[in-house]
């Protein structure tokens, strides 16, 4: 038997989806990308803002296709859009054989077996607990780097979010699990691990009563055959000094934080349901840049949501100005619905919405050209994660880059490399979003 498998979404998602193809490889079904060949096609799915839900639901009807034109006996659908929408999915696409939510993935094998004897399947467990796993999982990021999911859910309950609804609450997973899965990935070649939650800097509070995330990479950070470990979500609120101290004393967590504000104004966060002030934001930046100089902060913006005006958007281009963030992204806002935002006065039209995000976009390629010229002489680690074509280049990423949303380093050299490899280049110039490099 075949099996294509998509997973779409964000990285919390491709770990399940991971775990999903470690169980299915482990009963000797093959893996295929071609979609004319695949007994069976598995979804995982996302719908946390518009355009992911179009996605999801134009590659399901897609793939539905593969029942009459392909060799596919099974087609199922897992991860939040099928939570969220499982009665629209099995109601709209008949050609559906199975529907999985957030919780249940580790049924998965059970829903094959069931829809290879023409039966509908359908599992949803309750959004408590964790699935548990006895097969490794399959590490689709190319083998040197991979996600740790350390808890999954979310509390926060912000009003544009769907996350809480169809994710659960907040629960971490036992460090005695994690500490064994980083061993077993990095056994298996992985020399970075990313951690990732939908709030990474939560980490224990229900298992140990207390903000854990320090202890996490007190024990990571021991872990032989590892090299970097890169912290992911960290909601600004939460940041506490044990967790900065940790930074600091473990040598392989990355100088690096990725920390979502959302936006800086005070009536907007507010609107947002977020627990944390402009007055605040600037505090914590400050300090933690005062505290590791050498540190990459990454953010991501929401341009346009319900209530917000030209001046409060002039107010987040002076912010970006003045902050200097060292990695950015800008969305334009999605009302999805049954989230409070979505009922809320003032919707910013489309139009707007693009052109706040735009803008915002233009202003921070000045700000990263800027400080990405200022790294020339610099030296750094890099891993390489390709060769450029017909040349004698290859691309990289320094401990300033997480994979897939960060720039890269460009390096040239005669040298024979491989992906994965570790080197050490010296930054010799710059892009508006990447370094060029030469190895020393």
């Amino acid at each position: 038997m075949k099996l294509l498998f998509i997973s779409l979404g964000c990285d919390k998602n491709l770990v399940d989806s991971e775990y999903m193809i470690g169980m299915l490889t482990s009963h000797n079904i093959e893996l295929t990308d071609d979609e004319t060949e695949a007994d069976i096609i598995i979804i995982n799915s996302c719908c946390f803002i518009g355009d992911a839900k179009e996605e999801s639901i134009n590659t399901i009807l897609e793939m539905a296709q593969m029942k009459t034109e392909g060799c596919c006996k099974s087609l199922i659908v897992t991860g939040c859009l099928s939570q969220r929408y499982q009665d629209e999915v099995k109601k709209e696409i008949p050609e559906v054989d199975a529907i999985l939510g957030t919780n249940s993935y580790d049924a998965i094998w059970e829903a094959v077996c069931a829809t290879l004897e023409n039966k509908f399947y359908s599992n949803f467990n309750t959004l408590t607990g964790l699935p548990k796993f006895e097969t490794k999982r399959t590490v689709t990021t190319g083998g040197h780097f991979a996600y740790l999911k350390i808890a999954e859910g979310c509390n926060k309950n912000c009003t544009y979010c769907v996350i809480p609804s169809v994710r659960g609450r907040y629960r971490s997973v036992p460090m005695e699990d994690l500490v064994a899965s980083a061993r077993e990935l990095v056994a298996g070649g992985v020399k970075e691990l990313i951690l990732v939650a939908q709030e990474t800097t939560l980490y224990g509070v229900d298992l140990y009563g207390e903000k854990s995330l320090h202890k996490l990479l007190d024990a990571l950070n021991e872990v032989n055959g590892l090299f970097w470990i890169r912290i992911m979500y960290c909601y600004p609120e939460e940041i506490y000094e044990e967790l900065i101290d940790a930074m600091i004393r473990n040598k392989k967590v990355c100088h690096y934080l990725d920390m979502p504000i959302q936006h800086c104004n005070d009536t907007i966060l507010k609107r947002m349901g977020r627990r944390t002030n402009k007055k605040e934001l600037v505090e914590r930046i400050e300090h933690l840049r005062a505290r590791v100089p050498d540190i990459t902060l990454r953010t991501t913006l929401i341009c346009g949501f319900p209530g917000e005006t030209e001046e409060m958007h002039e107010e987040l281009m002076q912010f970006i100005n003045d902050m200097e963030f060292d990695r950015l992204g800008a969305f334009t806002y999605s009302a999805e619905e049954g989230t409070v935002a979505a009922e809320m006065p003032d919707q910013v039209d489309e139009a707007k919405k693009e052109e706040w995000q735009s803008a915002v976009m233009e202003l921070q390629e000045e700000v990263i050209f800027d400080k990405n010229a200022s790294m020339t002489g610099t030296e750094l680690y890099a891993f390489i994660e390709g060769k450029v074509v017909d040349e004698n280049a290859y691309v990289g990423r320094t401990y300033r880059d997480a994979p897939n949303v960060d720039g890269y380093i460009f390096i040239n050299t005669d040298q024979e490399l491989m992906t994965g490899d570790i080197v050490k280049v010296r930054v010799t110039g710059a892009y508006e979003y990447d370094l060029i490099g030469e190895i020393l």
